[in-house]
């Protein structure tokens, strides 16, 4: 019997590598290469002692004619497939469905309509049937049922039909059973992964919630644990990652001793801290920092984390919380490379978003005074000057541009230009500029208060920039719809806003800066009945 098996297997591979021809590869070489492959996977499939093996052995097929977009060939390779062994039946369905699926999205992708609506109904047609083939075929307890249940529920999703809701019920059930006594949750992981680029978010995390109970409950060491968080972290799948996280941090304060665990967390909140590039989530960067001064103290940070973590804090827009924390590095790093910037950002902050003018100017009289010039010094005289002509102390206003522009000389050529328009203000006994004018007074001004930049959101593409580097600054009102009409706004920009002059109808610009510093751009909303509110945002140029 042994023998007569052998020889059928002998025969098929024969006829299979006589018959190759007709996938009509692109070149020889490839041709050669794929045609050893498929014969040595198919003995693979027709010898598979294991489910691993043979689900191995069919995902590498599937990568062959995928890889070239052989739809058709494949699905008549399966058929060929099972003709020679019946038992592969369940994972022929289900591979036919996926690859029916496949490519109608193909068809799609390439415009390709004359094969679409010829044969766009039997393809579906077979995506169905061969979907709940493989459904029915394998239990439960087999991933390809929980892969075959998506791939029905991915179709009528895309075709937006009524069996929508009862798919994607199917599934979610079906991984409920699954769950139970699987080993394997990679399956449990990619579903949740699928439905959230569907936009199904309440249903996606219900799965990541199930995947990471799995994994700590089946008795991953903490390495292991850190080293999926790390992978998820990669992937950019930061809510996996800290809920992995969280659960190796919990560990291993028990477990590690403080002068051990204190660089693990300090890696953990850098890898999660603000970056122009790159998965980042500055909140949880922020609840690790506050881990690790709960381990040790705030004193444990050194210059280059405790300005991260103010930096970061300031992203997050806790402006407060990063006023004092830039205070606090000033006051422990006198002579850091980022002191200049700390106390302007100190001064901004305090000036026009916490509304304190006298600790404001206060920081920006201590730059003004320095003699070591900078890009926050020059700037600082600048605020001086402003915050004296809006108070409409023109004499000490022209004082302090006056001083900007000697101490500037040739150099700093943003902020001379914006002292120049404002001098030339005062001498023909003009009011400011109408659009800084205005941020000024909603800032300012006491009965502006309810003004407290909630209702506009104001960013940057990139918030550490080099010169001359392309720069997207967007902002998006929160604002109530009037019935059916759309709201018309008007947007009043200013500050150092860089080689942009936008219109007041333009919510967002590109711009860039050929000078180094803290820029900061300045933005008021108008609808009909008045401001809406205001915002501010900082640009750090290197």
């Amino acid at each position: 019997m042994k023998n007569q098996k052998s020889k059928i297997l002998t025969i098929f591979l024969f006829l299979l590598f006589i018959t190759i021809y007709e996938l009509r590869f692109t070149n020889y070489e490839s041709f050669a290469q794929d045609s050893n492959k498929l014969v040595a996977l198919t003995k693979q499939i027709m010898e598979a002692k294991t489910k691993e093996e043979l689900n191995l052995a069919f995902q590498d097929l599937t990568g062959l004619y995928f890889n070239e977009n052989k739809y058709s060939e494949f699905v008549e390779f399966l058929n060929s497939l099972v003709k020679q062994k019946k038992e592969l039946e369940p994972q022929v369905n289900y591979y036919i469905a996926l690859s029916r699926y496949q490519q109608l999205k193909y068809l799609e992708e390439k415009q390709n309509w004359d094969e679409y609506f010829s044969n766009g109904n039997t393809y579906r047609q077979e995506i169905t049937e061969q979907a709940q083939k493989a459904i029915g075929s394998n239990p439960f307890t087999d991933k390809l049922h929980i892969y075959a249940r998506l791939i029905l529920w991915q179709f009528h999703r895309d075709q937006q039909d009524v069996f929508e809701n009862q798919a994607l019920s199917d599934l979610m059930n079906s991984i409920s059973e699954y769950v139970k006594t699987a080993q394997d949750y990679q399956p449990v992981k990619e579903v949740a992964e699928k439905l959230l680029v569907y936009g199904e978010k309440v249903k996606s995390k219900e799965l990541y919630k199930i995947y990471v109970n799995k994994i700590i409950t089946s008795g991953i060491t903490d390495d292991k644990l850190k080293e999926s968080a790390l992978g998820f972290y990669k992937e950019g799948n930061l809510e996996l990652a800290e809920a992995l996280y969280d659960v190796y941090v919990d560990r291993t304060v028990k477990s590690i001793a403080k002068e051990k665990l204190i660089p693990i967390l300090m890696d953990i909140a850098k890898q999660f801290s603000y970056k122009d590039q790159g998965p980042k989530d500055t909140f949880y960067a922020e609840k690790i920092f506050k881990k690790i001064e709960e381990v040790g103290t705030k004193d444990i940070f050194d210059e280059r984390l405790l300005y991260l973590r103010a930096f970061n804090l300031e992203k997050t827009k806790d402006y407060p919380a990063a006023k004092d924390l830039y205070s606090y590095f000033v006051g422990r790093y006198l002579n850091s490379a980022y002191i200049d910037e700390a106390n302007y950002k100190i001064g901004i902050i305090s000036t026009y978003i916490l509304r304190n003018i006298n600790t404001g100017k206060s920081y920006f009289e201590k730059l003004a005074q320095k003699e070591n010039l900078s890009a926050q010094v020059i700037s600082s005289l600048y605020q001086l000057g402003l915050l004296s002509q809006w108070g409409e102390d023109n004499v000490k206003a022209g004082e302090y541009y006056n001083k900007l522009l000697e101490k500037a000389g040739d150099g700093f050529p943003e902020t001379v230009t914006l002292a120049k328009e404002r001098i030339k203000e005062i001498e023909q006994v003009k009011p400011i500029e109408y659009n800084l004018k205005t941020f000024l007074d909603a800032s300012l001004k006491e009965e502006y208060a309810n003004f407290d930049m909630t209702k506009i959101d104001l960013k940057s593409s990139i918030y550490r920039a080099k010169k001359d580097q392309a720069i997207d600054i967007n902002s998006l009102p929160y604002i109530e719809q009037s019935g059916c009409l759309q709201v018309e706004l008007q947007y009043l920009w200013s500050g150092h806003i860089g080689t942009a002059k936008p219109s007041l109808d333009e919510s967002a610009f590109n711009t860039t800066y050929i000078h180094p510093g803290t820029k900061e751009i300045n933005l008021i909303v108008i609808s009909a009945s008045g401001v809406v509110d205001r915002n501010i945002d900082l640009v750090d140029v290197y």
